[in-house]
């Protein structure tokens, strides 16, 4: 559902492993993907409220890897690596992501980001994929739905104030 000063995003539980965000935005399939694929346009974006993205590295080929840290704002920092499976442009992509700290035993989850056109707009499904349930239940009670929800808030934000032409090159 497309909404006024922002966009509306449904959270559901499509299978007792997975997670999935939905949302619908009033931009080309190829300005989200390259939002969520280019490092000068994730740092502006990823994360939640009050965060900052001070390392965005990414190798967007199959087999290449990708890292970011998030900071807070009480200056904690939260590092995630991955590696891309699959990528099909403006489309699809599919990666592995870790929330990279050994002491919580630096768990792991398969992404999906699904970019469908429709009349008016791109729903953006963001689908995530746990090894187990107790994983997945465990990722729901550390709070990541308000940080995923309020990210995709921010995507929304970031390419409303970005033209067609300044996004891509």
């Amino acid at each position: 559902m497309l909404a006024k000063g922002g966009i509306d995003v449904t959270v559901s539980l499509p299978s007792d492993r997975e997670i999935a965000f939905t949302c619908t935005f009033e931009r080309s399939r190829r300005i989200l993907f390259d939002a969520w694929t280019k490092p000068e346009h994730l740092r502006n974006w990823w994360g939640c409220g009050g965060s900052t993205v001070i390392l965005c590295e990414i190798d967007l080929r199959v087999g290449g890897r990708w890292q970011m840290v998030m900071r807070m704002a009480d200056g904690s920092e939260h590092p995630f690596r991955g590696v891309y499976r699959e990528i099909l442009r403006d489309e699809r992509l599919v990666y592995t992501e870790c929330y990279d700290v050994p002491q919580i035993g630096s768990p792991e989850w398969l992404t999906t980001v699904s970019f469908e056109e429709l009349d008016r707009g791109v729903r953006v499904t963001h689908r995530i994929l746990h090894r187990s349930r107790e994983a997945r239940d465990g990722h729901l009670q550390a709070g990541m739905e308000a940080g995923s929800v309020q990210t995709l808030r921010r995507l929304d934000e970031y390419v409303a104030r970005m033209g067609e032409s300044s996004i891509t090159t």
